[in-house]
């Protein structure tokens, strides 16, 4: 075969994987991302223009690199590369609590890069990798899954990553890593009993976990359910945030309008939702809830079509990253959960978020792209 005719091959290809991504899955993420950019165009003055440039460029690659994941087969993701990739985020968060540097509200999670003025967060990268990899997990042990063995093993294999996370102190993003592999274990049919028994196990720990977390993370979990208790520090964020979504009204103040939010420290990355509350009202937060449950529904839909065990997990455990931040950020931007820095999906600023988050719509849109059965294909025993 000629260069020409691989190269006509290859492109012809991608134009049949292409066509079988699912609309309804881009519309939501695509008009979250432009959600989120238009917002933060009508705070550059406060935050700057820099931003808002930041945050479309990785929309912009974000989306492309969805799209060429979408190309690629996530089985053969998932047996080519687990291993690789689990080594690889536990390398990346150690490298992090040795080298990183600690944000402005705790938490040691960023890398700086040498020679110019970019940070990465490797957990927000990490959480795919961490689907990837207990994916395959789930699939090796599926045949012995309630085995004591098999589940010490995927506890073992979760532990890691969120205890690494944890020690960062990041609370809120190793809460993302349980949560995931809950969801992921019940997909793949754990017996409640371990729920039940891990979450006495849990309860009776508690006592003794309490006093291991840092003094602010502390305040902020019981802030989250009363701020009042402390409305002049911990529970002033939470408080400020607040009473900018209520100032918006049912249309909000408009694109340009509002200043409350100016008061909340990081409204433009965890508190985001203080600035669309305050600029687009009631009418613009009903919107982006929407958004996000229309596409956290279809992700569970292509969790169920997909044609192999592998691609149900991380199509489950995708869902449950979005559906964990979703409601525990829209929650402590109104006041009533805990404070634990975890950022709204696709309108929050940052490159590492946004970039991470493409790359797991990417596998959900192979998962899509490869559900179809193709003549003398044959499926895993």
């Amino acid at each position: 075969m000629t260069e020409g005719k691989r190269m006509s091959s290859l492109v012809k290809y991608i134009r049949g994987r292409l066509r079988h991504l699912d609309p309804v899955i881009m519309f939501c993420v695509l008009a979250l991302s432009f959600i989120g950019i238009l917002t933060h165009w009508g705070a550059r003055e406060v935050y700057g223009v820099s931003r808002v440039w930041v945050q479309s460029f990785a929309t912009v690659l974000g989306l492309f690199l969805a799209l060429m994941i979408a190309t690629l087969d996530y089985q053969d993701i998932c047996d080519k590369l687990a291993v690789p990739l689990f080594i690889g985020g536990v390398a990346a968060l150690l490298l992090t609590l040795v080298i990183g540097s600690t944000g402005k509200f705790g938490g040691k999670s960023w890398i700086q890069i040498p020679g110019i003025p970019l940070t990465i967060q490797p957990s927000e990268f990490v959480k795919l990798f961490l689907i990837i990899t207990f994916a395959k997990h789930l699939e090796v042990l599926r045949p012995r899954l309630n085995h004591p063995l098999s589940v010490v093993r995927l506890a073992l294999h979760v532990g890691i990553l969120a205890g690494l996370v944890f020690l960062q102190d990041d609370l809120g993003t190793a809460i993302v890593y349980m949560v995931v592999a809950l969801a992921m274990l019940f997909a793949a049919g754990l017996s409640i009993w371990y729920y039940i028994i891990g979450g006495s196990l849990v309860i009776i720990a508690f006592p003794y976990i309490w006093p291991k977390l840092g003094e602010y993370q502390r305040m902020r979990i019981l802030v989250g359910f009363n701020p009042d208790l402390d409305p002049t520090d911990y529970g002033m964020q939470a408080i400020m945030s607040r009473r900018a979504i209520t100032s918006g009204g049912l249309f909000g103040t408009g694109l340009s309008g509002g200043g409350y939010y100016e008061d909340v420290p990081m409204a433009n990355n965890d508190f985001i939702l203080s600035m669309i509350g305050e600029k687009m009202g009631f009418v613009g937060c009903a919107i982006v809830v929407l958004l996000f449950a229309v596409l956290i529904i279809r992700i569970f839909v292509i969790a169920i079509r997909a044609r192999k065990d592998c691609g149900a997990y991380i199509a489950v455990g995708c869902a449950a990253v979005l559906l964990a931040q979703v409601t525990e950020n829209i929650g402590m931007a109104l006041a009533i959960l805990p404070v634990v820095g975890i950022t709204l999906p696709f309108l929050s600023y940052g490159g590492s978020s946004v970039l991470s988050l493409y790359l797991m719509i990417g596998v959900v849109q192979s998962i899509c792209t490869h559900a179809k059965k193709y003549h003398f294909e044959r499926e895993d025993v």
